[in-house]
């Protein structure tokens, strides 16, 4: 199976079309303004009306204002939602755009029972915890808390690298990849060089 790459904490045009350039299949854009890769709903249309066809923008959102999430997602009607926080599915849903759940994986927590409370989500996002840090920790969770078998495609964060990604998926065998920190010259800032090595690794595991 060819995986998926989304590219995340996406801050500028630059990037955006550079990661496109190199085949990347989502791009993320964060909405929550702790992170030193937030973005204004304005600075992120702007990009995404630029963006070439066959490419998913995603807005990610950590317990955010319905009126934040309105602002973003009446901009273009390609925005994915990727609910980053303590969402319950009724919350998820409400906005009628295809989504993704966010979960951050701890020891023996019960994996197919948290994903099973999304039956409406389009994929699961599973990252590694840290206390009081939402994402982007930059860290590798215990792949092996991943069962074998999910009710929904499953999307790979957390201490990705170009170094380590064909493993990931060698072991994982997730639908999709996610990346952040790990292709970045600074926050919010990528490394070409980097994108480019971790997508060939992604598409080639």
């Amino acid at each position: 199976m060819n995986c998926r790459v989304k590219i995340c904490g996406i801050t500028n045009l630059e990037d955006a079309l550079m990661a496109c350039r190199h085949g990347a299949d989502a791009l993320g854009f964060v909405f929550y303004e702790k992170s030193p890769r937030y973005v204004t709903p304005a600075v992120a249309n702007s990009i995404v009306s630029k963006l070439p066809p066959f490419v998913t923008p995603v807005a990610l959102f950590v317990d955010a204002e319905a009126c934040l999430i309105g602002s973003v997602i009446q901009g273009s009607s390609r925005w994915m939602i990727q609910f980053h926080g303590e969402e319950s599915e009724s919350e998820c849903v409400f906005y009628q755009r295809p989504y993704m759940k966010a979960l951050r994986i701890q020891q023996g927590e019960n994996v197919a029972a948290l994903v099973d409370q999304y039956p409406s989500a389009d994929a699961m996002l599973l990252d590694a915890y840290k206390a009081g840090v939402p994402g982007g920790t930059g860290e590798v969770f215990d792949w092996s808390l991943i069962p074998d078998s999910l009710s929904k495609p499953i999307v790979l964060a957390g201490g990705l690298t170009p170094s380590n990604v064909e493993q990931a998926i060698k072991q994982v065998k997730p639908y999709a990849v996610d990346v952040s920190g790990g292709v970045e010259l600074s926050k919010g800032i990528k490394s070409e060089p980097k994108v480019q090595e971790f997508i060939n690794g992604a598409k080639c595991g």
